[in-house]
Formats: structure tokens, C-alpha cells, sequence
């Protein structure tokens, strides 16, 4: 059996997801699968699926008591066009929609993401804003996608929030890859958006303190070479200035203001760590609660 495409707004998807899956949500309300917990249900969907064909999958997949719904875990199936074939999130409002052109709260064309790298490689992993089901909030999400015959299947799990100690460590391995290979060679690690040095929240921008410019800003690498000094945060404050000012009398500081976590698309109190190494700053921040 083929499913129909449906016309909906996003508006009547969301309430239509939102209403479907509430009850539900709170028999698991506070479960929160882990990423090896996504990663298996993931393997285990695709051999299903390899082994059972695609109609037999999308029932399985659809069968929110069935094995395939875990936690605020469960297996979405779209085709090439963007329609859903299976979502244990919520099949009665999903199957069947068109989402090629659905974009996540950041703006990310998630969708269109998932089918175009999956047809450069069969496997990929994708970050975007999305509604947990258990929580009823909108939060940021990785899902694993694979290309199956001629459909995309994946399962993602909710991002945890950063912490310090987060930022800290990816700070840390940021200054010692700025130490070992240099600065030019850092700053293409740091500027690539599906490399080690951008993760959900987090990510490495440095700045040549003698210019004033980005070297490399991994939330936006376009910022690469434009003015850093002359940057205002969301109150108003010259952050990397006080940055740079606060850098040139000691090795390292801690510097909070407000900006725009690119995770959640919302104006947060932010703290970054910032390392002095030759005439460069590096810094990482993360989000407070």
C-alpha cells in the first residue's frame, strides 16, 4: 500500500503531533535515551528493515507500543521526495506529509539535509532543532540516517545541553591542535561545520589580537576575516574587545555575556573560556542554565 502525500501547515503539524503524542509521553516522561541507546535501536531498524522489506518495516516502525519506540527514541522513514512512510513519534498525523521543504527552529532544512547526504554517502549524522516527545519542548537533536533501498531511514536522540566542563575540554584540544599544526591548519578545523570542533552547542572561534579579526568563528565560518573588536553582544557590550583587553595580562580568562545560542535560535547568558596562544585568542563558551 502507497501512501498519499498530505498537505498541512506546520502549525496543524506541530498541534497534530503534540496532541497525538502527549499521552504517551507521559508514561515515559524523564527517560532519556542515551546515544549508544539511539545508535543501537538505529542498527537494529536498519536490518529490520534490510531483512523485512519496506511495508513490513513501516508497521513495525509505526507501532508506537512495539519495539521500536524505546525512551523518546523511535525510527522515521522518508523517501526521496520528503514524504514519511513511518514515524513512531506520531504515524497518524505524520505519514504520509510532505516535509522536503520543512525547516527546523534554527532555519535548517533538515530534511533536504538528510536525503542529499545520503545520497553522497549511505550513512550520515545530522544536528537540527526538533520536539521531544516526552518533554514537549523543542530542543536540539542528532539523528543517525542511513539510505535503505530507496528511502532514508533514521533514528535521533536529544542533545544534551554543554557544560563547562564541556567547553573547557573542547578549549583544551583546540589549543594543543593550535600548538602542534599551526595556526592556519587550526583555523580550517575550526571553521569546518561537521568537524570535531563544532558539537551541538559548542564550537572554537580565534581572533588575531593584533587586527582584530576572526581567524576562525565555527558557529558562522563566513565571519572568518571580518572584524571581531567591533562585535556587540545582545546588551550591547563589546565582548571580544573585553576579551582581547582581559588577554593582556594573563594566559586565560572567563568573560560572560549574551548571544545567540545557534542550537536553540534564542538569546542566552553565555560564559566562554578564552586561551591566549602567540597573538591569537581561543575561546570556547557554553549556554547557562
Amino acid at each position: 500500500m502507497k501512501h498519499q502525500p498530505k498537505t498541512k501547515t506546520l502549525a496543524a503539524l506541530a498541534f497534530a503531533a503534540l496532541t497525538s503524542v502527549g499521552a504517551h509521553a507521559v508514561a515515559y516522561a524523564g527517560e532519556r535515551a542515551t546515544p549508544r541507546e539511539a545508535q543501537v535501536l538505529f542498527e537494529q531498524a536498519v536490518k529490520y528493515m534490510d531483512a523485512n522489506g519496506p511495508e513490513r518495516a513501516f508497521a513495525a516502525f509505526n507501532d508506537r507500543k512495539g519495539e521500536f519506540v524505546r525512551k523518546d527514541l523511535y525510527v522515521f522513514v522518508i523517501d526521496d521526495k520528503g514524504v514519511y512512510h513511518a514515524s513512531g513519534a506520531a504515524p497518524e498525523a505524520l505519514v504520509g506529509l510532505t516535509v522536503l521543504n520543512t525547516t527546523d527552529a534554527a532555519g535548517n532544512p533538515l530534511f533536504r539535509e538528510m536525503i542529499d547526504r545520503t545520497r553522497v554517502s549511505p550513512e550520515a549524522t545530522v544536528r537540527y532543532m526538533w520536539l521531544n516527545r516526552v518533554t514537549n519542548k523543542v530542543e536540539p537533536k542528532v539523528s543517525h540516517v542511513r539510505k535503505v533501498g530507496s528511502y532514508v531511514l533514521g533514528v535521533g536522540y536529544s542533545a544534551p545541553r554543554a557544560t563547562a566542563d564541556d567547553a573547557r575540554a573542547m578549549l583544551e584540544r583546540a589549543v594543543a591542535l593550535a600548538r602542534s599544526e599551526g595556526h592556519a591548519t587550526a583555523a580550517a578545523r575550526f571553521n569546518d561545520r561537521r568537524g570535531d570542533f563544532v558539537k551541538d552547542d559548542l564550537y572554537v572561534f580565534m581572533v588575531d589580537m593584533d587586527s582584530g579579526r576572526f581567524e576562525a568563528m565555527g558557529m558562522n565560518p563566513a565571519l572568518s576575516d571580518t572584524d571581531a573588536v567591533g562585535l556587540r553582544d545582545a546588551a550591547g557590550n563589546a565582548l571580544v574587545a573585553e576579551m582581547i583587553a582581559r588577554l593582556q595580562s594573563t594566559d586565560e580568562a572567563a568573560v560572560d555575556y549574551v548571544w545567540r545560542n545557534p542550537v536553540t535560535n534564542v538569546v542566552e547568558n553565555k560564559r566562554s573560556y578564552v586561551r591566549r596562544d602567540g597573538r591569537s585568542l581561543i575561546g570556547v563558551g557554553h549556554y547557562l542554565e
